[in-house]
C-alpha cells in the first residue's frame, strides 16, 4: 500500500506565501513517493491539532506542518499524546521559526525546504517536552522576561520579527519582578527568587543559538536556565554576555541538564505564567517531563552538529562510514 502524507498548512503565514507554493509541495512529496493532500488550518481552535491528531488515526505516515512556531507547536500536540505517530516534516512560514533553525531546515525557501524529504539521510527521533497535558517542542518559560511574547501584536511580528521582541523586551527591563520559588530538577533543588527560568530542547531560543549552545536535541535532558539577576543593570550584562555565549558561568545564572522540572511559587500571591513555544500554557505549579526521542522529524542532518544529536548520531555515522567504505572498496575494484 503506497504511504499517505497530509499537509497541514496555515494559509495566512509568511505573508500567505504558501499558498502560491502548495502545488509544487505537494508534488515534492508524491515524488518521495506519498499519496499527499493539504489542510489548510482555520481560525477555530486546536484547528492544526486536531487534524494532526485525526490524520495520525487515520493511519497516514506523514504529517507535515507548514507555518509557523504556533502551527507547529500544534501539530506537535495532535501527535505527542498519541500511541502511533507517524513521521512528521516542517515547512516554515513564520516569524522566528525557532525549530526550523535547530534543524537547519531551510526557513526562507517553502520549496527547498520540503525537499529535504527526497534525501536518503534525512530522520531521527528527537525529544518532545510535556507540561502537564500539554507538549512542546523548543521551549518552556516563566518570569517577567517571557511576558513579552504575548504582548507583540502580530502584524508588528510579521513587519518586524526579531526586532519586535527585542524592543518589547527593552521596555519590560524596567518591570522585572523576581519571585521567589521552589524548582526541583532531578536530584536537585534551587530555592530562592529567579527573574526567569528556561527549559529549552534546542539551541535556537528566539533566534538566539548561543544562549544554550549544548542543548542536544535526542539526549532525554532539558537545557535549563534560571536567572537570579532581577536588577535593570545585571541583566542588561547577563543579556551582552548571552549573546555572546559567556554567560554560562556566570555565578547569577544556574545552567543545568534535567529530565524532570518542577516549578513551585513560594508565595500564592505570586502569579508565575509559564510559556510553552511562545504561547500560554498555563500558571505554575507545573511539572515538565523531558519525553527522550519521542517523535521522529525530517531534518537536514548533513548541517546539524554532531555534538546537537546523541544516540541517533552514532548510527548515522556508523552508517555513512559503511557506505563510504564500501564505496572505497569498489572505486578500488574499478582501478
Amino acid at each position: 500500500m503506497r504511504k499517505r502524507a497530509r499537509i497541514i498548512y496555515n494559509p495566512t503565514a509568511g505573508r500567505e506565501a504558501l499558498r502560491s507554493h502548495l502545488v509544487d509541495i505537494l508534488n515534492i512529496y508524491e515524488q518521495a513517493g506519498y499519496e499527499t493532500s493539504a489542510f489548510a488550518t482555520t481560525p477555530a481552535p486546536n484547528s492544526a491539532k486536531n487534524e494532526a491528531e485525526r490524520a495520525a488515526k487515520d493511519g497516514f505516515d506523514l504529517v507535515v506542518a507548514a507555518g509557523g512556531d504556533g502551527t507547529l507547536n500544534e501539530v506537535v500536540n495532535g501527535l505527542a499524546p498519541l500511541k502511533h505517530r507517524p513521521t512528521m516534516a516542517i515547512i516554515p512560514a513564520g516569524t522566528t521559526n525557532d525549530y526550523a533553525r535547530a534543524l537547519k531546515i531551510p526557513r526562507d525557501d517553502p520549496i527547498a525546504a520540503a525537499r529535504l524529504i527526497l534525501r536518503k539521510n534525512k530522520k531521527f527521533k528527537i525529544d518532545i517536552g510535556q507540561a502537564g497535558q500539554k507538549y512542546f517542542m523548543n521551549i518552556a518559560a516563566g518570569g517577567t522576561l517571557t511576558e513579552l511574547t504575548y504582548d507583540v501584536p502580530s502584524d508588528m511580528k510579521s513587519l518586524f520579527g526579531y526586532l519586535a521582541y527585542l524592543v518589547r523586551g527593552a521596555e519590560l527591563l524596567p518591570r522585572i519582578k523576581p519571585v521567589p520559588m521552589e524548582i526541583k530538577y532531578d536530584d536537585h533543588v534551587f530555592k530562592g527568587t529567579a527573574s526567569t527560568i528556561l527549559l529549552a530542547l534546542t539551541n535556537s531560543v528566539g533566534g538566539f543559538e548561543q544562549l544554550v549552545p549544548d542543548a542536544a536535541l535526542d539526549d532525554g535532558k532539558f537545557t535549563m536556565i534560571i536567572v537570579k539577576e532581577s536588577k535593570l543593570a545585571g541583566i542588561m550584562q547577563l543579556m551582552a554576555k548571552a549573546l555572546q555565549g559567556k554567560h554560562l558561568d556566570d555565578p547569577r545564572i544556574l545552567y543545568a541538564k534535567a529530565a524532570e522540572v518542577q516549578i513551585t511559587p513560594l508565595d500564592n500571591e505570586d502569579r508565575l505564567m509559564i510559556n510553552l513555544d511562545g504561547e500560554y500554557g498555563g500558571d505554575a505549579p507545573m511539572k515538565f517531563r523531558d519525553l527522550k526521542q519521542h517523535l521522529e522529524v525530517v531534518a537536514n542532518l548533513d548541517e546539524i552538529p554532531d555534538d546537537a544529536i546523541t544516540e541517533s548520531a552514532d548510527f548515522m555515522r556508523a552508517e555513512k562510514d559503511f557506505v563510504d567504505g564500501v564505496s572505497k572498496i569498489k572505486d578500488s575494484e574499478q582501478d
